[in-house]
């Protein structure tokens, strides 16, 4: 077997995530996939590449040996396919093409986008791609698949930022509430202390990154080991309506007949907000415009639920934004 590029990408995302389930996730394959294809590798060069520990995969004196050398072939490779998407996409009259993690300023921010595209030479709407994982989302603005990317990160769990990428904060720290069935006995208060959620089962997604990690922290901090299931969101609003589990959930949340949005006492849980693109997007100054459309959109689904909306009147905030968010 010759090596490729993609298996160089395999052999760096395994080193930089320390996991080959991470990685996986991150190459969009399954985990037995990419453990074939390292064992392949690993064949055909005559030695193993990674130590598998408990905490995770670790490069043998042989991968550090082709991770320096794979490293530069796979940023020369990226930025190559970048400036010949951007070519492209020139020649075809602009598009922009925008990431983001789950949020409901997304339809706001499209319709916003759309408007200002439109007043452009050669209009055409934006693209969207969608991705419970911020990192992915990133690698793909880093490839050039993406002109920018609008994502979550949570709290004590930092996002692995590719070189090259600039960044403009939103919010600083948006707090997670907590989502749960509308006859609970915690739903009856302003707000909920995990105390008061001792004896109920939690469910999250793990895809989302850092989000399982941050909440089994935050919960053995307050004293409290419950059960944590694992499942998609969609799948959690179900279940929460019929008191089955309580999950975190974004503070834009709208609440339902059968569910119920409360902050957390203290606001344990947070989420920083970033839009990133690459460091040469912003030659025009079109990234100001994006950012703009952005902040007005997130600050209309805050004024549009009413639990953030108390909150962020609470804390003096106020729900028509937080100044100036724009960070090199």
């Amino acid at each position: 077997m010759d090596l490729e590029v993609r298996h160089l990408r395999a052999v760096c995302a395994i080193a930089d995530t320390g996991s080959l389930h991470k990685a996986a996730r991150q190459l969009g394959m399954t985990q037995p996939s990419l453990t074939t294809q390292l064992r392949r590798i690993e064949d055909t060069l005559g030695g193993r590449l990674f130590a598998r520990e408990r905490t995770g995969c670790r490069p043998t004196p042989l991968g550090r040996v082709l991770l320096s050398r794979a490293r530069p072939v796979i940023a020369e490779m990226r930025d190559l396919v970048a400036e010949a998407r951007t070519a492209a996409a020139r020649a075809g009259g602009p598009q922009l093409r925008i990431g983001s993690t789950a949020s409901r300023a997304i339809p706001g921010w499209l319709r916003r986008l759309r408007v200002r595209l439109a007043q452009t030479e050669s209009p055409a709407d934006p693209t969207l791609q969608m991705d419970v994982s911020a990192n992915a989302l990133l690698r793909m603005v880093a490839d050039g698949e993406l002109d920018v990317a609008f994502v979550h990160e949570v709290e004590g769990c930092p996002l692995r930022m590719p070189p090259g990428l600039r960044q403009r904060v939103l919010m600083e720290r948006e707090p997670q509430f907590v989502s749960l069935a509308v006859d609970h006995p915690a739903a009856r208060g302003r707000t909920v202390r995990l105390g008061e959620l001792a004896g109920d089962q939690w469910m999250v997604d793990p895809t989302v990154d850092g989000e399982r990690e941050a909440l089994v922290r935050v919960l053995r901090a307050a004293g409290l080991n419950p059960r944590v299931l694992h499942g998609d969101y969609l799948t959690a609003a179900t279940l929460v309506a019929t008191g089955e589990v309580v999950t975190v959930c974004q503070p834009t949340s709208r609440a339902r007949p059968d569910m119920a949005i409360r902050p957390l006492e203290g606001d344990p849980l947070a989420v920083r907000l970033l839009l990133v693109a690459r460091g040469t997007a912003d030659a025009d100054g079109s990234l100001d415009g994006i950012y703009d459309d952005l902040e007005a959109a997130y600050w209309e689904a805050a004024r549009g639920a009413a639990g953030y909306r108390e909150w962020l009147l609470g804390t003096g905030a106020g729900v028509g934004g937080r100044g100036d968010g724009r960070a090199a």
